[in-house]
């Protein structure tokens, strides 16, 4: 089996959303107010899991800065992280528990060059196997690092709050409903999700949701 579609461009994008607004009325609907989706793709590989886990439980600004220390440190590669110590990694601001992730997705040894060509299914399989990457950020690096067009993150809390209000939902779906509804969504659940934060963003800013 293979990735299925891959989107590259803003194009892929437009045409996925375009299904989507014919197939749902609702999705027309958000689209009118959210206007054309991002493309949102970003690099592959080992760095951008290793951001991810950087990432986990602190804001956005304390990630970024950890990163930026990392990365003036030159501590973004696999190499470096097993070889550096732990008072290094301490000293750029990871915790004792993001320094056991770090190293485990070092010594996970993926084969990022295969992933790109293998099925979501796969991709989830094989990142959930390291410590510290959960379903979601591997939902996610399929979506945006690999560019699939059918893969969706229904465990992301924007994402059920989203569809809660665009489907006029009595309550936020659990993720395991949000997976079902977002069925319905193939062969563009990724652009799916893409109208879906850009709809959060417009109703947050309408209802004052915070």
């Amino acid at each position: 089996m293979s990735a299925g579609r891959i989107i590259r461009t803003p194009d892929c994008v437009a045409e996925g959303a375009a299904h989507l607004a014919a197939h749902d009325p609702r999705f027309a609907a958000a689209l009118a107010r959210t206007g054309p989706l991002p493309l949102r793709r970003r690099p592959d590989g080992f760095a951008q899991l290793l951001n991810a886990i950087v990432s986990q439980q602190v804001s956005v600004a304390a990630a970024s800065a950890i990163w930026n220390r990392m990365r003036d440190a030159r501590l973004t590669g696999p190499r470096k992280i097993m070889w550096a110590s732990d008072d290094d990694l301490r000293a750029v601001g990871l915790s004792r528990q993001k320094i056991r992730y770090a190293r485990a997705l070092a010594a996970a040894r993926i084969d990022y060059r295969a992933l790109r060509e293998a099925p979501t299914d796969h991709v989830v399989a094989t990142l959930t196997e390291v410590p510290g990457i959960g379903v979601w950020t591997a939902e996610i690096y399929a979506m945006f690092s690999l560019g699939h067009a059918d893969v969706f993150a229904p465990g992301d809390l924007a994402l059920q709050e989203s569809a809660r209000l665009l489907f006029d939902l009595p309550d936020r779906p659990k993720e395991r409903a949000l997976r079902r509804m977002a069925d319905d969504w193939t062969p563009w659940r990724a652009v799916a999700a893409r109208l879906l934060w850009a709809y959060y963003r417009v109703a947050k800013d309408r209802e004052g949701i915070r």
